[in-house]
């Protein structure tokens, strides 16, 4: 990244990084255990230097998910929580029932908008469903989308046929779409850091 791609009003959106994540056999293998250290340190940045961040919640609507409301997976972790209303810039939190934060509450697009926001970060959890999700949205609706793979984490999963990929698989078929497909740029924790630090 350039000293010209981060702009002072991008706004970092941290999508599910909720406790029911943490149940292992509800999920099954993950991968990139960094994650949750470097979702922690791009909020700080983002917060230090006064740049917006958004705050999201998936609220599952499926019976037995660790993520429905009313359970204490639904919880953002701890160390997520904890950092909420700490930054000097402005802060949206929205909830969901489905992939993509720009079907939450409140509209996604609409706070964009009023605040100016024409870039965003993604971060969170899963990377290849609602991280990969909003990430296409974003650059259907226009936006300028940054993608920060080593932010993000997900899981093994079975398809069709039997046909089953890694974690570390998906993630990388995630990275290929993105930017191969032009609906994102993918970029390093590292990276974005030292942007906003600039």
């Amino acid at each position: 990244m350039n000293e010209r791609e981060l702009h002072s009003k991008a706004a970092l959106v941290v999508i599910d990084v909720q406790k029911g994540f943490d149940e292992k056999e509800f999920w099954g293998p993950r991968d990139n255990p960094d994650a949750e250290e470097n979702i922690a340190a791009l909020i700080d940045a983002w917060q230090a230097t006064g740049r917006p961040v958004v705050f999201v919640r998936h609220d599952s609507l499926k019976p037995g998910s660790p993520l429905r409301p009313g359970q204490e997976g639904n919880d953002l972790k701890d160390f997520v929580e904890e950092r909420r209303g700490k930054g000097e810039g402005a802060e949206l939190f929205v909830t969901k029932t489905v992939n993509s934060a720009f079907y939450g509450t409140p509209d996604l697009r609409e706070w964009f908008e009023a605040e100016g926001i024409h870039q965003f970060v993604v971060t969170g959890i899963q990377t290849n469903m609602c991280a990969e999700t909003t990430a296409r949205m974003g650059g259907n609706l226009g936006y300028e989308v940054l993608f920060a793979l080593d932010a993000t984490h997900t899981f093994d999963l079975t398809g069709p046929y039997g046909w089953r990929l890694t974690a570390e698989e998906l993630a990388r078929a995630t990275a290929v779409t993105l930017q191969g497909g032009g609906f994102a740029e993918v970029v390093t924790t590292a990276e974005l850091v030292a942007a906003a630090q600039r």
